[in-house]
């Protein structure tokens, strides 16, 4: 077994132990973490939501020494002087828990997870309750922690769910979340969105990164002028990979300005014609308003979370 296996092993037998403990933690955005991080004139956890949720700083006390040394040995926790910290940080998503990294997300490889996250999955949700038809092969385009791949599978069982994403570090984490939730039925890949993966699909998801980062961080940039380019890249890319009656369900965020929606302006080109029916709408008016005060920003007035459906006329 290499190294790496034994630490998705640790990862694994870490995230297992801490489902048995009943450990919760909703994660909300870094901006409310922020906050919550503020009361705290040095904040030092108590407890494993302290350590593996809220991302503290915590001492050596706090477990055993055969635990601790279990948990540095498979690059879990890290020490910082005389305090250790987590490198990772458990979700809960109802009753399914998912590693990510821990906060802040500082690193381009960082795998996110958050508020977003749980309005993805939802969404994802609604879609599977209305559709009937069979789903015999589904793909998560940049997977992340794995989150619409594993949803997928519990609701489909009999479906083929692929996980796709350009960093490693998802793709990994994707597999002990999948495996965590007992979906079997879930396979990741390194892909850089579906070139990598052949074959159509009943069902495409994604949830891309829609900033407009200027560390041009890959799980917050999405490119071009004001965070639209991978949203639009995933939706001209996906389109041709849907069988006949298959549905591409597109999650992001759009930089509103005066003119009007730039990204729905970009789609409407590539939906043209009878070979689509397609709905979008806005479910959250309003994220991220903090984002407005950063270089990049000076013409948006909000930024919308939007979702499309795209479904293939048979």
């Amino acid at each position: 077994m290499t190294g790496q296996q034994k630490a998705d092993r640790a990862l694994l037998k870490l995230g297992a132990s801490l489902l048995g403990s009943n450990y919760r933690f909703i994660t909300p955005t870094p901006l409310t973490h922020e906050r919550f991080l503020e009361r705290y004139r040095a904040p030092l956890a108590r407890d494993l939501r302290d350590v593996f949720g809220w991302s503290m700083p915590f001492t050596s006390e706090l477990f055993s020494h055969t635990a601790l040394d279990a948990l540095e040995q498979a690059g879990i926790i890290e020490k910082n002087g005389d305090l250790w910290r987590s490198v990772v940080r458990w979700s809960s998503l109802n009753e399914l828990l998912f590693v990510h990294s821990a906060y802040p997300t500082l690193q381009n490889d960082s795998v996110f997870f958050g508020p977003d996250t749980y309005r993805f999955a939802q969404a994802i949700r609604t879609l599977l309750q209305q559709r009937f038809e069979p789903i015999k092969r589904a793909v998560d385009i940049g997977c992340g922690a794995g989150v619409g791949a594993v949803i997928i599978a519990q609701a489909r069982h009999e479906a083929d769910v692929l996980a796709v994403d350009i960093n490693p570090r998802a793709v990994r984490l994707t597999a002990v979340n999948a495996e965590l939730a007992g979906t079997l039925n879930v396979t990741a890949y390194h892909s850089d969105l579906l070139n990598s993966v052949e074959g159509q699909f009943d069902l495409i998801v994604a949830n891309p990164p829609y900033m407009n980062d200027h560390q041009q961080r890959a799980y917050r940039h999405g490119g071009g002028a004001l965070g639209e380019a991978l949203s639009v890249r995933i939706v001209r890319e996906s389109l041709p990979r849907l069988e006949e009656g298959g549905t591409l369900l597109l999650y992001t965020g759009v930089a509103m300005v005066a003119a009007g929606d730039p990204f729905l302006a970009a789609l409407k080109p590539l939906l043209s014609g009878d070979h689509f029916s397609w709905t979008y709408h806005e479910t959250d008016p309003d994220v991220f308003g903090e984002e407005l005060l950063k270089p990049g920003y000076e013409s948006v007035e909000r930024i919308a979370v939007v979702v499309l459906t795209v479904t293939r006329v048979p």
